[in-house]
């Protein structure tokens, strides 16, 4: 009771937001930690937790430390839009927050001019090689059907740890798309197999197109797909975890592990991006899934990587798959419902 007492007269007390969760800052680490402090204090201080005399004064206490907390946050903001990254070609005003991936937060942001970019953030130096390898497999692809587009790259300095991060400045899909595992929510029974044709086409070309370049993806996992439902727009993202074919991944997504092929740990090879673009497919489709595409799924998730077909040679099998189970190629309109 000494320690909720503590965080009770620490919260009374404070009469700024600075004096609980720190400098108000766009630094993505202290943020995290003001997040946690405010939940420590929230935990500690809640009248759920209060003995008899004290529900009103911990009540009070909630409410005062929400107000801090939410004011925090304001000027965390405000500092956050005032940050300017200079680049190799161009200068980059930050702005609103896109996704948090894996390794590095995306913020929309735009450059002297006025035009919309992503801003490619690692949240640790650790993921500096990571960033590296994106930029190296984008400059070796570009131009490649349904990839990202590298525009800049950036060297700055963490404002509060000093630690140089190596941002990627991408062209801006932040607008009209959703991630596959969106779309998968919406559609928790499975897509109809109409509708993943033409997704699935589509990112069999830009497997193709990376191969061909000698380069593996590596991390194709519903969350680094995205699609645009009204004009059958398909990108894939990700790919700070690419690597050349015949080297062994820097990184994996911990929280996929059952994405990824049997041959995890070992060297990459253009078999691991079918495997795993094929788990996709049977993820996103679940029951719904007609019984000779699975078999054809089957057949790209084969054990042995050096049996499972290129990506390539897939286009055409999977558009004589399609002509066999629907006939002729059709507009079909698609959309993804708000859940």
């Amino acid at each position: 009771m000494n320690t909720v007492k503590n965080d009770l007269e620490t919260v009374e007390a404070a009469t700024t937001s600075t004096e609980l969760f720190g400098s108000a800052t766009a630094d993505s680490e202290s943020r995290r930690q003001a997040k946690r402090q405010f939940h420590c204090l929230v935990a500690a201080v809640h009248p759920d937790r209060a003995q008899a005399g004290d529900v009103a004064r911990c009540a009070a206490a909630t409410t005062r430390l929400n107000k801090l907390y939410r004011s925090w946050l304001a000027e965390s903001e405000a500092a956050h839009s005032a940050v300017t990254y200079v680049g190799d070609s161009d200068e980059y005003v930050l702005g609103d927050l896109v996704a948090r991936g894996s390794v590095s937060t995306v913020y929309r942001a735009r450059d002297r001019s006025g035009a919309p970019v992503v801003l490619k953030i690692p949240r640790s130096r650790r993921a500096n090689l990571l960033m590296e390898a994106e930029r190296s497999a984008l400059t070796s692809i570009y131009g490649a059907p349904y990839a990202p587009t590298l525009i800049d790259r950036i060297s700055a300095a963490d404002p509060a740890s000093g630690e140089v991060r190596r941002i990627n400045v991408l062209d801006d899909r932040s607008t009209g798309f959703v991630t596959l595992a969106d779309v998968r929510r919406a559609y928790p029974d499975g897509l109809d197999p109409r509708d993943w044709a033409w997704m699935h086409r589509r990112l069999l070309r830009a497997l193709a197109a990376a191969h061909q370049a000698g380069w593996v993806h590596t991390a194709i996992v519903e969350e680094n797909v995205l699609i645009q439902p009204d004009l059958h727009g398909v990108v894939l993202v990700g790919w700070s975890f690419a690597t050349r074919s015949g080297m062994r991944p820097a990184a994996k997504i911990s929280s996929c592990r059952d994405a990824y092929p049997p041959e995890l740990g070992e060297v990459a090879s253009p078999g691991w991006d079918v495997y795993m673009a094929h788990r996709l497919m049977t993820f996103m489709l679940g029951d719904r899934i007609p019984s000779r595409m699975n078999t054809f799924a089957l057949g790209c998730m084969q054990d042995n990587p050096r049996l499972r077909p290129d990506a390539v040679d897939l286009l055409g099998e999977f558009d004589e798959l399609l002509e066999l189970l629907y006939g002729e190629r059709t507009f079909r309109a698609f959309s993804v419902p708000t859940i």
